[in-house]
Order: C-alpha cells, then structure tokens, then sequence
C-alpha cells in the first residue's frame, strides 16, 4: 500500500515537471518590458531670472512631475547659516526629490503637514490632477489659482504617491551657486540628470529684484550675509555674487569636463526664451526626451503673446514677454546701469550681454545689438 502511495506521488512529480517544462516559457527567453528610468531635469537658476515661468513649461506637461523651490524650505529653516553651508543640506532634499522620497521634508515642517504646506505647491500641475487631486485630468492646463482654490486639502502623503507615477521629475531650484556641489547627483546611478542652466541680462535681473526686494530680504541675507545687504551697495553686492556664481556654473557645464557632464548641461538665456517661445522651448523638451504636444505649444505661444505688463512680480500669467523682459530699459536709471554692468562685467562678457555705454545708447539701442546670438 505504502509502496503504492509512493508510485503515485512519483508519477505526480513527473507530470508537474513536464507541464513546466513544456507549457511555462523559460525565464531566459521571457522578454519583460522593462519601466524605463525616470529623467531628472534641475532647472537652475537664481531669483527674478524668468525661472518661475520656465519651469511652468515642464510644470505643464502631462508626463512631467514638477516642484518649484523645494529648498525654500532649507533655507526657512536654517536661515543662519550661508548659501555655502547649506549646500549639502539643499543638494540632499533635491536627490531625494528626484527619487520621490519625501521624508526628506520632515526635517524642515511639521508632522501635520498636508500638501498644502509645500511651498509654491499649487504651481505644480502633477499635484492639482490625478493622483494629488481629482478635480482635474492630468492632461489638462491648470493654473496655479484654480488649483490652490480646489486641490488644497489633500495629506502630504499625496505629494510622494503622485511622483512616483511620471517619467520625468523635475525641479526648479535657485539655491545653488556651484556645480560641483552637483557632481555627486551627475555621477550618482540611481539618477539620469540634466540641467539646464537659466540665466538673464543681469540688469533685468537688478530691476526686477528692485521690486521684490522685500520678498528677497532673507535669501539676499543668506547669499552675501546680512551686513552686506545694507546701504547703497547692498544690492550690487548680491548681484556680484549671483553674476559670478553663473560664470562658474557655465564654464564648468560648459567645458563638459569631467565627462559625466556630456550632453547634461543646457545653457539658456531667457530672452531668447521671450524672443523665439516655441523653438526654445522645443529645444529644452529635446533635451529632456520630452514630446512638445500641440496642446503645449498652443499654451507656449499664448502665454507669452499676451497683453499683461507682468504686474504681479511671482504671477505666471499671459503677457507680453518680450516687452517685459525690456522694461529696464526704460525704467532703470542709467547710473544703476552702470553699477550692475561693472560688478557684472564677467558674467555679461561670457553670456553674450553687450554692456551700455550711454543713456542714449540704452534707449536706442536695438535688441539684435544688445544681445549676441552666441554665446563666448
């Protein structure tokens, strides 16, 4: 009986082998699809340079996960410290960004956060659709005052779950000063980055800074220390360091050496953004491995061909983008012209910013003159 029992599991056996044998593929010739690495794209830049808009063009795209600032809340946070010492802390919080890790925010806000305490988060298209908010469909345009009106009273953990579920994440980011704090996320494997630099006529810049300078009080503290920032020269002060901060960043992306930074660096300058919006943006999709819908361009054009003056200086509305980008000329006087010109002289040399040499010179001179096509 017990010899018998013995046959029959035997048989069994051999049965079962057959079947996998010849009925279940062998895993060497399964070809599984593999989910492709996600794109990481760091949009740097420094404040007031036309960034905020810049990054609404990836913020926009349907397959793009976007965050604007995340280390506003570093620097909140550790606001005694300088923008040299916060380095690591910031580089840190961004390469979990990437990986969509956000516990990386627990060490700057409170256990309750929702997702509403995430600065700037209702700029973000990916956290006022599916799955960060369900009032609209992802594919649609949103701006940032529809969706802070509807999208606001979802938990944080929204913010890691929708992440995980685009292709590209990117971040807008003006808290750096140095490539080479970045080395590390150029080289680290669980990362595919790109960075494009986004730099502006440093006297836009000046102006622009001018009528945010309040809002700018603490960051400004933080770049060149509190005692800097006072009197007359505060201003330029700050405007050296942010000047030759982008002659760093762009000679080392530049030179593509070491090579880890071949075809990962994209330098562009926000007038040609304004002068021609849809082939720069084209441009930043190609190099992101992003597809430039119809839909988008649509949006492009429109949000640059506008009437608006640009009046509310953080609002990313439809204006007249280039007229904006130009109001300096009008509106600065020629004597802060030439103070931003001299502590920015290297910077505007190597970027293609042709300096002014007159007040009439700066009413008359022609845009095809004030900016060279190419860069030195």
């Amino acid at each position: 009986m017990v010899k018998s029992r013995r046959v029959q599991v035997l048989l069994i056996l051999v049965v079962l082998s057959f079947l996998l044998i010849h009925f279940l593929p062998c895993s060497n010739n399964v070809h599984v699809k593999e989910k492709p690495s996600p794109v990481h794209i760091l949009i740097l830049s420094s404040w007031r340079s036309g960034s905020s808009f810049t990054g609404q063009i990836f913020s926009q795209h349907p397959s793009v996960f976007y965050l604007m600032e995340p280390a506003w809340h570093v620097w909140v946070k550790m606001y005694q410290n300088s923008a040299k010492v916060l380095h690591m802390a910031v580089r840190d919080l961004v390469r979990s960004v990437f990986l969509c890790d956000m516990s990386v925010f627990d060490a700057y806000m409170s256990s309750q956060k929702k997702k509403s305490d995430l600065f700037q988060w209702e700029t973000s298209r990916a956290l006022c659709s599916p799955p960060a908010c369900d009032s609209f469909s992802r594919s649609d345009i949103i701006t940032a005052g529809n969706c802070k009106t509807i999208c606001g009273k979802y938990p944080f953990s929204k913010v890691e779950e929708a992440c995980k579920t685009y292709s590209h994440v990117a971040i807008k980011e003006v808290r750096f000063f140095d490539l080479k704090v970045l080395y590390p996320l150029l080289t680290d494997p669980s990362l595919n980055l790109k960075i494009i630099h986004l730099v502006r006529d440093p006297r836009a810049v000046f102006r622009s800074r001018e009528n945010t300078m309040a809002d700018l009080k603490r960051d400004s503290n933080i770049v060149v220390g509190s005692h800097k920032t006072k009197g007359e020269m505060g201003p330029y002060n700050t405007m050296q360091v942010i000047c030759k901060s982008h002659v760093e960043i762009y000679k080392a992306g530049s030179q593509a050496v070491p090579s880890f930074l071949k075809d990962r660096y994209l330098l562009v300058r926000y007038e040609d953004i304004v002068r021609d919006p849809l082939a720069r943006a084209a441009q930043m999709y190609r190099f992101a491995e992003l597809h430039f819908t119809p839909e988008l361009q649509k949006w492009v054009h429109n949000i640059t061909h506008g009437k608006g003056h640009g009046a509310q200086a953080f609002d990313i509305g439809s204006r007249d983008a280039l007229r904006v980008s130009q109001a300096w000329r009008k509106t600065l006087p020629f004597q802060k012209i030439e103070k931003v010109q001299n502590v920015c002289k290297d910077a505007m040399d190597l970027l293609g910013y042709r300096l002014v040499q007159s007040e009439e010179e700066q009413k008359n001179m022609s845009l095809d003159l004030l900016f060279a096509q190419n860069y030195s």
